[in-house]
C-alpha cells in the first residue's frame, strides 16, 4: 500500500473584501486554494448580493462554488477537445438554487402532505434556545423519547421549556437524535469544536495512493464516461453528484433501506442519476457495492465520519480496492474536535455556529431565525463537485487516488468570515424571486414520478451546455449496476 501524504493545498486565505463583484473575487479565492489557475476572465457572474433578505452573502459565496465546478467542467472538457468556452452564472439563480428544493413541485401542483414542519426554535428553562431537527421522522422519534412526549406541539413546548438548553442538546444526541443549543458568535467561538474547526483548511486534497494516469471522460460531454457511485443523502453530498451529472458523469445513487431520507430533497437532488439501495449490513449487498467500486471513478460519502470505514471502505482501503479512485467525505462539523463523529445537518450547524442568532437579530425578532435556504449544504456541494474534478485533473497528469475532505461546518465558517452586504439594502429585499424569473430559471420534466417542474442548472457554459440526461427516479428505480 502507498504511504498516505497529506497534501492540503492551502491553507485559510484572507477573505475578500466587499467589492463591486465580489463572487469573482471569491472564484480567485477558492481556485486558489485548491491549487489551480486564476479564472482569467471565463467566468461572468451577473448580479450581487443582497438577492434574499439576509446581510450574509450567500448568493456571491455559491455563485464562486457553481462557477468554480462548471470551470473546472469546461477546463477539463478543453484538455481533451481543445475547445476553449465561457461560463455564466447569475446570481439571482445561484440564489435560488441555495433553495432548490422548496421549489420543486408535481405538475399540476398538489397540495404537500402533512404541511410544514412546525417551528424548530424552542424557549428552553434557563432562558435559552434549542433548535429541534424535525425533518427526519427517526431523529424526531428519538427527541421525543428524551422529551417524554408524543407529537403534541404543546407538550413538546412545555417539555423542552422544563430542561436547559445545552444538557437537551447533549441528551438528544446521544439518543440518537439531532438538536444545538442556539449560540452567538462570541459563545461559538469559545466552543472546542470551534476551535478545531478554526484549526482546518476549508478543505483538503490528500493523495492517499498511486496509480497510473487515467483520462478525465470522454464524448462530447466535459465528464462523459466518468462514473461516480453516490453514497450519501439529504443536501450537500446528492447536490455535490448531481453537478457531476449535470456535466454528463455517470451517477449511481446508493440509497439505505434503514435511513429515511427527505421525499422532496430525494426529487431535488436525483435529476441525472440512476438510483438504487443497497443495506451495507447484508454481506451480499456489500459485496455488490465492492463490485461497482471496481468500475467507479468516484466514491462520494456523506455518513458521520467512520460509519462507511467500517464495512471496510475508509479512503486508503478504496484505494487499494480501485486504484486512481477519488474519494469524497462530507461531514457536518469536520473530522477533528469533540464533535467530529456527531451527526448535523446545515440548520444545526447554522443554530450551533451563531447563524441563526445573527439572523434572528437582523429581522428583529424574538426567536432565532435560519438562513432563507440551505447555503451550506448546497455550496458544500457545488464545492465538493468542484474539488472532485480537481482531484481528476491531478489523476489524468500523474496518476493516484485521492481523498476529499469538506464539512458544512468548515463552509460556514468561511461565510461567517466574509463581510455582511449592506444591512438596509438587505432589509427591502423581498422574501422571493419574482415569480416570472423564476420561471425562466424552471423546467417541467416527465419523471417516474409523473411531471416534476424543478430549477434548471445554474452555470451556463458557452460550448457544453450543462443538463441532466436522465429525470430524477426514486431511490429504488434501478439495480445496482452500472449502465
Amino acid at each position: 500500500m502507498t504511504e498516505t501524504r497529506d497534501e492540503t493545498l492551502t491553507p485559510l486565505a484572507d477573505a475578500p473584501a466587499p467589492g463591486s463583484n465580489r463572487a469573482a473575487d471569491l472564484l480567485e479565492d477558492l481556485l486558489l486554494r485548491a491549487g489551480q489557475p486564476g479564472a482569467d476572465g471565463l467566468v461572468e457572474f451577473v448580479g450581487a448580493d443582497p438577492v434574499l433578505p439576509t446581510p450574509f452573502p450567500m448568493a456571491e459565496f455559491g455563485a464562486a462554488a457553481i462557477g468554480a465546478a462548471a470551470l473546472q467542467a469546461a477546463r477539463l472538457h478543453r484538455e481533451r477537445t481543445g475547445l476553449e468556452q465561457t461560463v455564466r452564472v447569475p446570481l439571482d439563480a445561484s440564489a435560488a438554487a441555495m433553495r432548490a428544493w422548496r421549489y420543486l413541485h408535481d405538475v399540476p401542483r398538489r397540495p404537500e402532505a402533512g404541511g410544514a414542519p412546525p417551528v424548530a426554535f424552542y424557549r428552553t428553562g434557563d432562558g435559552r434556545w434549542l433548535f429541534l431537527h424535525r425533518l427526519a421522522a427517526h431523529h424526531l422519534e428519538r427527541a421525543l423519547a428524551v422529551l417524554g412526549t408524543g407529537e403534541d406541539e404543546d407538550e413538546i413546548v412545555r417539555a423542552i421549556g422544563r430542561r436547559d438548553a445545552a444538557e437537551l442538546e447533549e441528551a438528544i444526541m446521544a439518543a440518537g437524535g439531532c438538536a444545538a443549543a442556539v449560540r452567538d458568535r462570541e459563545e461559538w467561538a469559545a466552543h472546542p469544536q470551534a476551535a478545531a474547526i478554526a484549526g482546518m483548511p476549508l478543505f483538503r486534497i490528500t493523495k492517499i495512493g498511486e496509480s497510473e494516469p487515467v483520462p478525465v471522460g470522454d464524448g462530447l460531454r466535459p465528464l462523459g464516461g466518468l462514473r461516480v457511485l453516490d453514497l450519501t443523502r439529504v443536501l450537500a453530498g446528492p447536490t455535490a453528484a448531481r453537478t457531476l451529472a449535470e456535466q454528463g458523469a455517470d451517477v449511481l445513487r446508493i440509497g439505505s433501506p434503514r435511513y429515511p431520507d427527505t421525499f422532496r430533497m430525494v426529487q431535488d437532488t436525483g435529476h441525472g442519476k440512476r438510483s438504487t439501495v443497497l443495506d451495507l449490513r447484508d454481506g451480499g449487498d456489500l459485496e455488490a457495492l465492492r463490485g461497482l467500486l471496481a468500475g467507479a471513478d468516484v466514491f462520494s460519502q456523506g455518513y458521520r465520519p467512520g460509519a462507511i470505514a467500517s464495512f471496510g471502505l475508509a479512503p486508503a482501503e478504496l484505494a487499494e480496492l480501485r486504484p486512481g479512485i477519488v474519494s469524497l467525505s462530507i461531514s457536518a462539523f469536520g473530522a477533528a474536535g469533540p464533535w467530529a463523529g456527531r451527526r448535523g445537518f446545515d440548520s444545526v450547524v447554522q443554530a450551533a455556529s451563531g447563524v441563526a442568532a445573527e439572523m434572528g437579530e437582523f429581522l428583529g425578532g424574538e426567536s432565532p431565525r435560519s438562513l432563507p435556504g440551505n447555503p451550506l449544504d448546497y455550496t458544500s456541494g457545488y464545492l465538493a463537485a468542484f474539488l472532485v474534478q480537481v482531484a481528476l485533473e491531478r489523476r489524468a497528469r500523474e496518476g493516484g487516488s485521492y481523498h476529499i475532505e469538506l464539512s458544512l461546518a468548515q463552509t460556514g465558517r468561511y461565510l461567517d468570515e466574509l463581510p455582511r452586504v449592506d444591512g438596509f439594502a438587505a432589509a427591502k429585499r423581498p422574501p422571493e424571486l419574482p415569480a416570472e424569473r423564476l420561471d425562466e430559471l424552471m423546467t417541467t420534466r416527465e419523471t417516474p414520478y409523473g411531471a416534476l417542474r424543478h430549477l434548471q442548472p445554474v452555470a451556463e457554459l458557452s460550448g457544453t451546455p450543462a443538463h441532466w440526461e436522465r429525470p430524477t427516479a426514486p431511490l429504488d428505480h434501478d439495480g445496482p449496476t452500472w449502465g
